[in-house]
C-alpha cells in the first residue's frame, strides 16, 4: 500500500497544481470573485490532503491497517470536498455546497486516524 498512497498522493498534488494554475489564469475573468475563491479553497486543501497522502505512504510502513483507514478517509475527503468546491465553481449550483462539509468530515477522520496511529 506504500506505492498506493505514494502515487495518490503525487497524483493529487499534481492535480492541485494544475486546477490551481487553471483557475489563476484559465479562471479569473470567467468566474465570479466568491466562486473563484471556492475554486482556490479547493485547490489549497486538495494539496494539503495529497502532501497528507505522502505522509500515509510512510505511515502504512510502520502501521498499515491504520494508515489504509486514513488515507482512503483523506481521499474521500478530497472528492467531496474539493470536488464540491470544483463543479460549484464551474457550474454555480451552490446547492453543492452542501457535500463539501462531509469532505470536511472525512479531512478530520483522516488526520485523526492518522494521530492515533501514530501515536500507538
Amino acid at each position: 500500500m506504500t506505492k498506493l498512497w505514494s502515487v495518490l498522493g503525487a497524483v493529487n498534488a499534481l492535480v492541485s497544481v494544475a486546477c490551481g494554475a487553471f483557475g489563476a489564469h484559465g479562471l479569473r475573468n470567467r468566474l465570479s470573485e466568491r466562486m473563484l475563491q471556492n475554486w482556490e479553497t479547493g485547490a489549497r486543501y486538495q494539496m494539503y490532503h495529497a502532501l497528507g497522502l505522502i505522509a500515509v505512504a510512510w505511515l502504512s510502513t510502520l502501521k498499515p491497517a491504520e494508515a489504509n483507514a486514513a488515507g482512503w478517509s483523506m481521499l474521500v475527503g478530497i472528492a467531496l470536498f474539493s470536488g464540491s468546491l470544483y463543479v460549484m465553481a464551474l457550474t454555480g449550483i451552490t446547492k453543492l455546497g452542501m457535500v463539501t462539509p462531509l469532505g470536511g468530515l472525512g479531512f478530520l477522520a483522516g488526520w485523526a486516524l492518522f494521530a492515533y496511529a501514530a501515536a500507538r
